[in-house]
């Protein structure tokens, strides 16, 4: 039997020990940190263009000298030094009095010969019906027959000097052969030119639009031309400096048919549209070149991942909303993702905000932000979805 003192000494203990263990659990759970708010991608494994990127350099697609085709003294300049023009654009004069007067020459030279036509063709038709009836010598005849075949072909040459000299004439007004941005002047107003030369006047560069050349290697040209899914594809041009970074779009339309023996590589040709002529020709740039999207990738942005000793990791939120981290291992490459071999699988929710604050285990509050920061989302924001067939 249980004494009264030794149940009530039994009781305070149990209330102690109570009271202890309370007081405990109150401890660990105020030692337990707050939840960090971190926003989280849902990964999928997906097809996904792949652009391959190489280092490139820009050029004209037209680069035109103008020159006089006819001598004489350079008379008025229409255009500014560096302004655009049109095709068919007046740039010079040069004096046209002496290409003037050589074409009314050569057209009072074809009257004269009409005149003479008319009377030769009056004196034959005259003498047929003399000759027939032998009032007159055929001789004679055939002397006006002669001389009138020849005044039809003084005629005809008389039709080409005055197509020279109109040509001539013409070529007095210098044009813009195509459209483009000009060059300096090489001669000033006063100057004579085309004196037993075709003096070069300036220059044309049509940089819209824009082409631009790169050299893969035979590897990298192989894998082009075997996984495109284009005949023509999609290709844009970066231009990457400390106040701006330019891209313009476009397409690839030549590889050449031959490898560089010194380099092993091939030369290829991006056509790209150049408006408001933002990228001058001679920039080095880099050209990105649409090559598949057909195969499917587990992808995430480069900027989640973190390097020790061990290798790569991210951080994923396990089932019990924790921090997890994972070991992975990466293939495929690029500045907007990296492709995931290993250590992911689809589904797993990607840690990519407050990353500098995520611990081992650390409880997570997670914030889905998919589609607006996963790869589709980048896809789109980066204009890296190819255009359709």
């Amino acid at each position: 039997m249980i004494n009264l003192k030794t149940f009530t000494s039994l009781c305070i203990f149990g209330i102690l020990l109570f009271n202890g263990c309370s007081k405990e659990e109150k401890q660990v759970s105020k030692n337990e940190l707050k939840p960090i708010e971190a926003n989280i991608i849902v990964v999928k494994k997906e097809a996904i263009p792949i652009w391959e990127k190489i280092t490139g350099k820009t050029k004209a697609s037209s680069y035109q000298e103008v020159r006089a085709r006819i001598s004489g003294v350079l008379e008025k300049r229409y255009f500014k030094d560096g302004q655009n023009v049109k095709k068919g654009q007046k740039l010079f004069k040069i004096e046209q009095e002496q290409y003037i007067s050589a074409l009314n020459i050569a057209k009072a030279q074809k009257e004269v010969d009409e005149a003479s036509l008319k009377l030769a063709i009056a004196d034959v038709n005259r003498y047929k019906p003399l000759v027939k009836d032998g009032l007159a010598p055929r001789a004679t005849l055939e002397q006006y027959q002669a001389k009138m075949a020849s005044l039809k072909a003084a005629i005809s040459g008389d039709v080409a000097q005055i197509n020279k000299a109109k040509l001539e004439l013409s070529y007095t007004i210098i044009r813009a052969p195509i459209s483009g941005k000009i060059g300096v002047r090489h001669v000033d107003i006063g100057n004579l030119v085309g004196q037993g030369e075709s003096t070069l006047l300036t220059t044309i560069t049509k940089i819209d639009p824009l082409y631009a050349y790169f050299s893969p290697s035979q590897q990298d040209a192989r894998m082009l031309q075997k996984y495109k899914s284009k005949e023509k594809p999609d290709a844009f041009i970066e231009l990457q400096s400390g106040f701006e970074d330019i891209r313009l779009d476009g397409f690839v339309d030549f590889s050449d048919n031959t490898v560089d023996p010194l380099t092993s590589t091939i030369s290829m040709r991006a056509t790209i549209n150049n408006p408001n002529d933002k990228i001058m020709p001679g920039s080095f740039v880099y050209v990105n070149i649409f090559v598949n999207d057909k195969y499917k990738f587990l992808m995430i942005p480069p900027y989640v991942i973190f390097n020790d000793q061990l290798g790569k990791y991210i951080y994923i939120v396990d089932k019990d909303d924790r921090a997890k981290r994972v070991d992975i291992k990466t293939g495929y490459s690029s500045r907007y993702y990296i492709a995931i071999k290993s250590g992911l699988k689809d589904g797993d929710r990607v840690i990519v905000s407050s990353l500098m604050k995520i611990k081992q285990s650390r409880k997570i509050k997670p914030v889905d932000v998919t589609k607006t920061e996963g790869i589709q989302a980048i896809l789109e924001k980066n204009n890296l979805i190819p255009k359709s067939k």
